[in-house]
């Protein structure tokens, strides 16, 4: 137990005001694992697409249908960059939302980034238990699956961090986290200070 308070100890201090921030695709985990980080760490955690349903008091699906994609990720990255000039807490962002450069580079600045990365068939029993996804409302949502990880992973791949998201129990995901955080160059640095 002790182990583990001096590693949250130390996360939190080479944080400083910085945010963790976990990208990935939809289903890799973002939010409930990130729900278990921000716990282990007494930090808050957010929701960034739950943040924009709340300023915009509409579902992300109804701002897709009446504003279209272009609209959405540029409300995205305004409402994430808020998020991150609260720091230091625990943000999920949606599956998008490290593809913008602009918001990408803001993550960079203000933030230490965690690709949470899961393979296809993770993610698509994970996305088969929730149909609020405005992206595989489609007959073929495997295939857009597919073909978001074709575009998508080489980005999130620019991440911080890279865990492997798979079917263990969330608190497993949890403690590699933080034990690579821990040890991870980038943190290690500002403990010095």
């Amino acid at each position: 137990m002790d182990q583990e308070k001096d590693i949250v100890d130390k996360v939190r201090r080479a944080l400083g005001s910085r945010s963790l921030v976990l990208v990935g695709l939809m289903g890799c985990g973002k939010s409930s694992i990130g729900k278990r980080l921000a716990t282990r760490l007494g930090l808050p955690f957010i929701d960034a697409d739950e943040e924009i349903e709340r300023v915009a008091q509409k579902s992300i699906s109804e701002i897709f249908a009446d504003h279209g994609e272009g609209f959405f990720r540029d409300r995205e990255g305004k409402v994430i960059a808020r998020l991150l000039a609260s720091g230091p807490q625990v943000v999920a962002t949606g599956g998008g939302a490290f593809i913008s450069p602009g918001t990408r580079e803001q993550i960079r600045e203000t933030g230490f980034s965690i690709w949470l990365r899961a393979e296809l068939p993770v993610l698509m029993r994970r996305v088969a238990k929730r149909d609020t996804r405005p992206l595989l409302k489609t007959a073929d949502p495997e295939g857009v699956m597919r073909e978001l990880m074709e575009k998508r992973y080489p980005i999130y791949a620019e991440a911080d961090l890279t865990i492997e998201s798979r079917d263990v129990p969330h608190d497993a995901i949890v403690n590699e986290i933080l034990e690579a955080l821990a040890k991870h160059p980038a943190l290690a640095l500002t403990t010095s200070i």
